[in-house]
């Protein structure tokens, strides 16, 4: 529906009232947040042979080859969905060996390309295949609880997990019991992270009692080592200068399918739904506008909005803002504690957002 819109000091104009995440409390049915387990769109094109290795890292281009042959080696009758267990059938014994691997590298060598890669090239139906990331599978079984998780999953040839962390003991011991699990089944798995699975944990939780889960971890993976240069030692992003209220609200309604909220109403606003339905709350949105940005309150806020950029950027949605630059999101005592990492990520990724919406202003 359109309206006749006029901010101070300006001519009314005819149009589009945009949406607001705010209104929005989307229920996503079961299916739906396993079906969403796909590479996202950016790198639904992306293939082993799109991978363009860099001929001074050996490691790469070794990489290619490992993940073609693992791939390969995935094909076979539970691929086709032909190997479903039958009412008495034993069992699998689980494997002899790792049933996975473990890209390990910094930030900007290709990871999530190559992980996107192996899930295009394993010989199975869309629907025997799972990817997302560490958060998204944590959000997994927070809405269907861990049996059914397991259940759910245990059909599956590859399960592929983007972004490895383990920033909470508590998602530590629940991650080592699902891969355990989907491991017994016969589930291959495949993850990316900037630590070696026998260091995740190190220098941020050091209590001897998740030692054990955190090596019991890496036994279910062949390490991989990607070598290249690392892109974050050249410290955070310049964020783009933030817009005024009045520019923002003007693109809002100029632009089709945007949305229109204030920051600290957003944030509000995402405590009361799950994180697991954050895609789901920018289904068919083209641009995010928000006012009023300011520091991020608190830790377990700052973890809900870390999880909506990434579906932002999962989808490429253009973010435009006003307030504070999103390089001051986050306290420096968040930026040097246990959940840095998530913290830079979100940093890099809303600013490259932030860059995508220039366009939305009018000159």
């Amino acid at each position: 529906m359109s309206s006749s819109t006029a901010l101070p000091g300006q001519s009314p104009i005819a149009e589009t009232a945009p949406l607001s995440l705010c209104a929005l409390e989307p229920r996503v049915p079961a299916d739906r947040l396993v079906a969403e387990m796909v590479p996202p769109p950016r790198f639904d094109s992306v293939r082993f042979d799109t991978y363009v290795p860099d001929p001074k890292q050996p490691s790469q281009t070794e990489a290619v080859g490992v993940l073609s042959g693992f791939a390969a080696g995935l094909g076979g009758a539970h691929a086709s969905g032909s190997g479903k267990r039958k009412w008495f059938s034993r069992k699998p014994a689980a494997p002899s060996a790792p049933l996975g691997v473990y890209l390990d590298g910094g930030y900007g060598v290709g990871k999530t390309h190559l992980l996107a890669s192996l899930w295009h090239a394993t010989p199975a139906a869309p629907s025997l295949k799972a990817f997302g990331t560490f958060v998204e599978l944590t959000n997994l079984v927070g809405a269907l609880g861990f049996q059914q998780t397991v259940q759910t999953l245990s059909g599956h040839r590859l399960l592929c997990i983007d972004e490895f962390e383990l920033d909470d003991p508590g998602d530590t011991v629940l991650v080592s019991s699902l891969l355990s699990r989907l491991v017994e089944a016969g589930v291959a798995l495949a993850a990316t992270s900037n630590t070696l699975p026998g260091k995740l944990g190190e220098g941020r939780f050091a209590a001897a009692d998740f030692l054990r889960e955190i090596q019991g971890l890496s036994a279910h993976f062949r390490p991989l080592r990607i070598d290249g240069e690392d892109y974050r030692h050249r410290g955070l992003p310049e964020a783009p200068a933030p817009y005024s209220d009045e520019q923002v609200t003007r693109a809002a309604y100029a632009t089709e399918s945007a949305s229109l909220d204030d920051f600290p109403s957003l944030l509000d606003h995402l405590a009361r739904v799950h994180p697991s339905r954050y895609g789901a709350l920018t289904d068919g949105l083209r641009a995010v506008c928000l006012t009023e940005v300011q520091p991020v309150p608190d830790q377990s806020t700052a973890l809900r909005l870390v999880v909506l950029a990434d579906r932002l950027y999962d989808r490429e949605i253009p973010v435009l803002a006003s307030g504070l630059p999103f390089d001051r999101l986050f306290s420096e005592e968040m930026l040097n504690g246990g959940y840095r990492k998530k913290y830079f990520r979100a940093i890099s990724r809303l600013t490259a957002l932030a860059r995508d919406a220039k366009g939305l202003v009018a000159q």
